[in-house]
């Protein structure tokens, strides 16, 4: 599971040219620098950071983004609290500025071939793990082969490395099928099968971060929860994990970049309940906390310290279609029917967030420089859900309920709605019993801790369940994709062929107007097959003492706190 204000959404996956031909036009730096774009061989090695000036204001930041994560391994996080540390422990090859524009991160220059199948990036000289042990382009290799390896199981393997030639042999097992090489020990090669014009954003992500094959072989699974094992190569090192309480980071004096990075430590204080939150960020223990208690929004409001940013994301509600009787689409569609979405946004949600009338919600781009996928599906498909007529809408749920065999819900077993407790999740849940209550069925809260409900999510181990995406980058195609059927992120099973098909013609379309014309195709399948229930669209608010400066927030929910002060 991300600036401040909706232009910064609107970072065009393509800001040059009208066809995915070779890299397309956002293939290399795009900073505000001027560098070099890819074919010419980008560089970035004056502007890393987004020209921050050198500092050493020291000190430590205390900050709350979420309870405790699932893991902090990069290859099997898929949580925005997990990535948001992440972030600072870890760098990849390339990485987004407080723009939003792909800039240079281990690698200061980069090119793509004129056909767009291979992707060359140069590493910095004299690059070292945490450990003061040195760092070399095969860590890229063993890293990505990890992310490709069955036994990895990454929920991200699939998305991010299906376009990489040899991806569907290093998935069965054959790692060295993956067509990624280490030209020179500060050279890594990438060979993809078809044109992607948006990879430079995919080498961006936190899970294509390198990992240290050493650490990893040592300590198995444990590797990323110990301080001694969790070896990075980012601005901040861990020194501290204590389960339930903070996970503690120190500037990583092995960094090449440390010049820049300003807070000596930051420690993320892992609590779940919201309440607890605002008391410690009261009281001064926090600089910043992201679970606002939803009952204190009014009065917040207005407030200096009160943010409500935009950020590309979705939340809806998972069926788990391998469970009866959600593999039926009446079923699925009489309880998404069901559900008053202005309701959910304007009143349960205070209006911080917006009532969702589609999946992709504002602020993601289309083909054109500066649209807007969203206002190209209402201009040529209309809102799928019309959030004005929701009486209308509940009596044909409960037509379509007694279609499904089960009149005023008789016949319906009880099933249970799976969510965490905080912010809005709660009372969203008590909701959706009531909701779907009128339809006569009979739906039981299960409340359980975060990282417990990513796991049993992903696993199919619940019958509904709250979920929600905030996109990696700018692409409709990075939360419709996240219903492809080998999608490791495809917490539902939904499975359907014509819509395999239409992502995977999207993804290796050579026209740019292709490419998202198959991209709505494959949002309109989704939507009437009911294969989610979308709820509403994303913003981010949050409380941030206005004594901190230089940090951002980005459209992808990520903070980046390594270069802030304290005024």
């Amino acid at each position: 599971m991300k600036k401040k204000n909706a232009a910064m959404l609107l970072s065009a996956l393509l800001l040059l040219g009208s066809a995915l031909t070779a890299c397309g036009g956002s293939a290399g730096s795009s900073d505000s620098a001027g560098t070099k774009g890819a074919k010419e061989g980008g560089s970035t090695a004056e502007v890393e950071s987004g020209s921050v000036e050198k500092t050493s204001s020291g000190g430590q930041l205390d900050v709350q983004i979420g309870p405790s994560p699932e893991t902090m391994d990069p290859a099997l996080n898929s949580a925005v609290d997990g990535g948001n540390m992440i972030v600072h422990a870890f760098e990849g090859l390339l990485k987004f500025d407080k723009d939003n524009k792909i800039i240079g991160g281990l690698s200061d220059q980069w090119n793509c071939s004129e056909d767009g199948l291979t992707w060359t990036f140069h590493l910095r000289p004299d690059l070292k793990w945490s450990d003061g042990t040195e760092l070399t382009a095969e860590d890229f290799v063993y890293s990505w082969k990890r992310l490709a390896d069955p036994a990895t199981a990454a929920p991200y393997g699939y998305d991010l490395l299906n376009q990489i030639e040899g991806y569907d042999k290093a998935a069965e097992g054959d790692l060295d099928a993956l067509k990624v090489e280490a030209a020179a020990k500060d050279s890594f090669v990438v060979h993809l099968s078809s044109p992607c014009s948006y990879f430079d954003k995919i080498a961006a992500f936190t899970s294509m971060v390198p990992v240290q094959k050493a650490t990893i072989e040592a300590n198995g699974d444990s590797w990323s929860t110990k301080p001694e094992s969790y070896v990075s190569n980012g601005p901040y090192k861990m020194t501290e994990f204590t389960d339930g309480d903070r996970i503690v980071f120190e500037k990583n004096e092995n960094y090449w970049d440390k010049e820049h990075i300003t807070f000596d430590k930051i420690v993320w204080h892992l609590i779940e309940d919201g309440n607890s939150a605002y008391t410690a960020y009261k009281e001064g223990t926090l600089d910043m906390m992201k679970t606002v208690p939803s009952e204190e929004i009014p009065s917040l409001k207005g407030q200096e310290d009160f943010h409500l940013d935009p950020i590309m994301g979705t939340y809806y509600v998972s069926f788990n279609l391998k469970k009866a009787p959600f593999d039926n689409e009446k079923v699925r569609e009489a309880l998404s029917l069901a559900i008053d979405r202005d309701y959910v946004g304007n009143t349960i949600m205070q209006g911080t967030y917006s009532p969702a009338k589609n999946f992709v919600g504002p602020g993601v781009s289309d083909a054109e420089p500066g649209s807007s996928f969203e206002k190209v599906t209402e201009e040529k498909y209309g809102d799928f859900f019309d959030n004005s007529k929701y009486q209308e809408n509940l009596e044909k749920a409960k037509q379509l309920l007694a279609e499904a065999g089960y009149p005023n819900g008789q016949g319906f077993p009880e099933f249970s709605y799976m969510a965490n407790d905080a912010s809005y999740h709660k009372a969203v849940a008590e909701y959706l019993q009531k909701a779907w209550g009128d339809l006569g069925l009979k739906m039981t809260i299960d409340i359980q801790e975060w990282k417990t409900v990513t796991a049993n999510r992903r696993s199919g181990n619940y019958d509904t369940a709250r979920n929600g995406w905030v996109y990696d980058w700018d692409d409709p195609s990075n939360m419709i994709n996240l219903l492809e059927t080998n999608n490791g992120n495809n917490d539902g099973k939904y499975s359907n062929p014509d819509f395999d098909a239409l992502v995977k013609k999207a993804r290796e379309a050579k026209d740019l107007k292709e490419h998202y014309e198959l991209l709505h195709e494959a949002e309109q399948l989704l939507l009437k097959d009911y294969a989610m229930a979308p709820l509403a669209y994303y913003n981010e608010f949050y409380l941030q003492k206005p004594n901190l400066k230089n940090t951002w927030h980005s459209p992808y929910g990520y903070w980046f706190f390594m270069y802030g002060t304290k005024e």
